[in-house]
């Protein structure tokens, strides 16, 4: 399948933007498509959010850039009528249940999440089931209708905060991310704590005989690690042996790695998250030589939002996200008692 655009101006830049088995190609984003991308946007009264994790050409390009929940709320915020939210899938979900009366675009609505996707609303309602008095606590990574059926959400910088307001004898559903929950268990010490075993297959697959390895090849470096990584009770081991100092050992959410990186007097930092994450990191700190525990942890979801994707979304309005007026103002409620709970901007 391909479309050819009518603008003069992208005819230059490309024959035709080719559908693909990884998604729209045929672009090169260079000058030429960058000023095309601002054009289209000012024409169409758009803004373009950007996740930490996309190419870095897509994070250059953006108006905003930051993790899944302040965008959202930057969306809510915004003047525009338009959304374009290059990203995966829930998270323009997540705008389009903060923002119900604008138009909110993803560039490739086949961009999933195979976090979102390890829980789905039967599976939840069947858990319920078998806990009824007990209070649900949804990761902001995960679908409308899993939030709708949701006590309140969390992102990995508030979950403990959020697991700790609420009264200790409830019981307490934790998901979906096992990695995120049992973070959570160790720093609230919750005994009547369940949780979902759910994963991002990119964060499990960054192990703890990497990060092991790593930090010893690199011994002055600090880590920062992602409380979805199956390493994170690696890095925990690690410092509590003595292998790396506990202060040079940083479990973090994006928005935190960001916040740290601003600060920190190390030389070197290795990065245990999606590699996205490192080019945020790198202008925020140039200095500081950052490096990925694992540079294979690339999200092929996340990397579907191409320069020809988001042309053509620009261009033709696609794709539009919609979000049925139910499970979206359910789904609100979730979301904004997070809000209100703790520092969730931080995000996922």
């Amino acid at each position: 399948m391909s479309i050819t655009t009518p603008s003069t101006t992208a005819d230059r830049l490309f024959t035709e933007i080719h559908d693909g088995p990884t998604g729209w190609t045929g672009v090169d984003a260079g000058p030429e498509w960058a000023e095309e991308i601002r054009r289209l946007a000012a024409e169409k009264n758009a803004t373009i959010l950007a996740h930490n994790y996309q190419l870095p050409a897509i994070q250059d390009i953006a108006h905003h850039v930051g993790d899944s929940l302040a965008l959202s709320r930057i969306a809510a915020e915004a003047q525009e009528e338009t959304i374009v939210f290059c990203g995966v899938h829930f998270m323009a979900e997540t705008a389009k249940i903060l923002s119900p009366s604008k138009t909110v675009l993803i560039p490739d609505a086949r961009a999933g999440c195979s976090l979102a996707d390890s829980i789905d609303a039967a599976q939840l309602r069947e858990w319920t089931a078998e806990h009824p008095d007990a209070v649900v606590v949804s990761y902001v990574n995960t679908t409308a209708e899993v939030k709708g059926l949701t006590d309140i959400c969390c992102t990995s910088s508030n979950a403990v905060e959020v697991v700790q307001s609420i009264d200790p004898d409830r019981e307490v559903l934790f998901l979906p991310d096992q990695f995120l929950g049992a973070h959570v268990r160790r720093q609230t010490g919750r005994t009547n704590m369940h949780i979902w075993a759910g994963e991002c297959h990119v964060h499990a697959g960054i192990n703890g005989d990497e990060l092991t390895a790593r930090a010893k090849a690199h011994p002055d470096a600090e880590l920062y690690v992602h409380p979805e990584c199956g390493c994170a009770t690696s890095a925990l081991y690690l410092a509590g042996e003595g292998f790396v100092p506990e202060d040079k050992v940083k479990i973090l959410s994006t928005g935190g790695m960001l916040d740290a990186a601003r600060e920190t007097g190390a030389r070197q930092v290795l990065v245990a998250t999606e590699i996205g994450m490192l080019h945020q990191l790198r202008r925020a700190a140039p200095e500081v030589d950052f490096r990925a525990v694992n540079d294979r942890a690339s999200c092929p979801y996340m990397k579907m939002i191409t320069p020809a994707a988001l042309l053509r979304c620009l261009t033709e309005g696609a794709d539009e996200v919609h979000v049925d007026a139910d499970v979206a103002a359910r789904a609100r409620t979730s979301v904004e008692r997070m809000i209100a709970i703790g520092s969730p901007g931080g995000g996922e």
